[in-house]
């Protein structure tokens, strides 16, 4: 995998945090939260990727192609779903902030996709520490600029980014079948 799709990916997956933290960022959060919600996202988009990536190694050790095939088709429901989401009215719960347990649940919540490209990076040929620091990085700083910049940005960018994030994953699924 090229650095450039690395980096495609990453903002794909970044997206959703992004388009998550612009309404919070809205909402009016304390430079507390915003660099403990920053740095707790970052985390999660190294440690996920990580862990789906031994379990795709495992199971593309077994399958080969087949897992190829399977980790394609993880990106392209992922980026179906971001698509449907973003045109849906609901709100993730901006009350998660107020303590421990709600930062991490919401963390591990916008993570969760980062975990499935996990799986589909240990079907490819891919260096896992570069792939992961690049991802947290990237989702670190989307999540920064969504948050800062979230009095600024309209419902309507946040809603176009999370279908950009996902045509790109939907193009990338693809991209990983040929």
């Amino acid at each position: 995998m090229s650095l450039i799709t690395l980096f495609l990916l990453a903002a794909a997956l970044g997206t959703d945090a992004m388009s998550l933290c612009v309404g919070i960022g809205m909402a009016g959060v304390r430079k507390k939260q915003i660099i403990l919600l920053t740095a707790t996202i970052a985390v999660f988009h190294v440690i996920m990727p990580i862990i789906g990536y031994y379990i795709g190694e495992l199971v593309g050790t077994y399958v080969d192609k087949a897992a190829a095939i399977v980790g394609a088709a993880i990106l392209i429901f992922l980026g179906a779903r971001m698509i449907k989401n973003s045109f849906s009215e609901e709100e993730e719960s901006k009350v998660l902030l107020a303590n421990t347990g709600g930062l991490i649940v919401l963390s591990g919540s916008v993570s969760m996709d980062a975990l499935s490209v996990g799986f589909t990076l240990g079907t490819q040929d891919v260096n896992l520490y570069q792939a992961a620091v690049v991802m947290g990085a990237v989702a670190g700083v989307m999540t920064y600029a969504g948050l800062r910049f979230g009095n600024f940005v309209g419902n309507k960018i946040g809603q176009r980014a999370q279908i950009v994030g996902g045509v790109i994953l939907i193009g990338i699924g693809i991209r990983l079948l040929f």
